[in-house]
């Protein structure tokens, strides 16, 4: 193997000092442009890459963002992670994600290993960080930013959809639509997003003069998910509308009741979900669902990790985006309820 290419290489070949070719590769350093020409027509010839963690050790950043995520089976969140990375790379950043377990040894074995990175900031991604996590963060410096869940009294930055409004427009709809029995599989209600959505449904349909049939918690598994549908539709007053809390949740639940029990979207029960993922989109789903703004979601992330970065006192920011509801063919659709079609792109 070949060895490791070095400035010093690049600044023999050039026949200039190691710090003129130090210059040359930061960003705002001054250099006259022969100089440059001649540095970067070396390092070309050599294949020279400078070495940004080396460089981080002296500027102190490392233009690196870390991102901690629980899982990815989820689309909403793989969708998510790739408008961060590109948005994140348009502001001379780049992403570094590590995936985490269930159990708070991983999610601290996890920030610590970000920490070892030098990372410029931390966004956790639906993860519910302790709070002593919180205290050795801030004890570095380091700024956080929660991504889709919120935790009360952090003290942390936190970019969400708007839960409790998107669910309670879906309760209006299935009330709107006639349905008399109507469910709700919630996401984990250990999250700020689980429970917000769950409050904003039966807040919503106590407005439309409704009670909710039952909340079984889904655990944003669709293994769950799957399981407590087939106990909801076993009552002996089974639900004629379900409002899953996502759609990776809500497939799941139209698989079983199509397949599993023979049931008709929705001439026997509706189904609405909540992201919008692709697959909502499907024929084969053709799901009614409460749109995530994952593109406004990510852009607010961005702008808050930047300003936090450059202000580490800044105070934090809870931002609550509101979604569309996209209506399909998984739920009756009420006779006046506004045509409401579904807006080119993914917002």
């Amino acid at each position: 193997m070949a060895r490791k290419v070095t400035s010093l290489d690049v600044a023999r070949a050039a026949g200039v000092s190691q710090s003129a070719v130090s210059r040359v590769f930061t960003e705002g350093a001054s250099v006259s442009p022969a100089m440059e020409t001649r540095v970067r027509k070396a390092a070309e010839a050599l294949g020279y890459r400078p070495n940004v963690l080396a460089r981080s050790l002296i500027t102190g950043r490392s233009r690196i963002v870390g991102v901690v995520v629980a899982y990815l089976d989820n689309p909403f969140f793989a969708e998510a992670v790739e408008r961060l990375s590109h948005a994140l790379q348009a502001e001379g950043y780049h992403l570094l994600m590590f995936t985490v377990g269930n159990s708070d040894a991983d999610l601290d074995r996890v920030v610590g290993e970000l920490m070892d990175y030098q990372v410029d900031a931390l966004v956790a991604a639906s993860i519910n960080l302790s709070g002593e996590l919180v205290e050795r963060c801030a004890a570095a410096g380091l700024p956080v930013v929660l991504f889709n869940r919120g935790i009360a009294g952090s003290g942390l930055s936190a970019i969400t959809s708007d839960n409790r409004t998107g669910a309670g427009r879906v309760a209006r709809f299935l009330a709107q639509g006639g349905h008399a029995r109507i469910a709700h599989i919630s996401g984990w209600q250990g999250s700020s997003t689980g429970r917000d959505r769950l409050d904003g449904f039966r807040a919503g349909l106590a407005e439309a003069g409704q009670d909710l049939l039952a909340a079984p918690d889904g655990m944003y598994r669709r293994d769950t998910a799957a399981e407590v549908a087939r106990d909801l539709m076993a009552r002996s007053d089974p639900p004629d509308a379900i409002f899953v809390g996502n759609d990776y949740m809500a497939l799941a639940v139209m698989d079983t009741l199509r397949h599993d029990l023979g049931l008709s979207i929705p001439g026997d029960v509706s189904v609405v979900g909540y992201d919008d993922i692709a697959p909502a989109a499907w024929p084969t789903y053709d799901l009614t669902t409460l749109r995530q703004p994952a593109r406004r979601m990510v852009a607010a992330t961005v702008a808050e990790i930047l300003a936090l970065i450059a202000s580490p006192d800044r105070h934090p920011q809870r931002t609550e985006i509101d979604g569309p509801l996209v209506v399909r063919g998984s739920a009756r659709i009420p006779d006046d309820w506004p045509a409401m079609a579904p807006a080119e792109g993914r917002a």
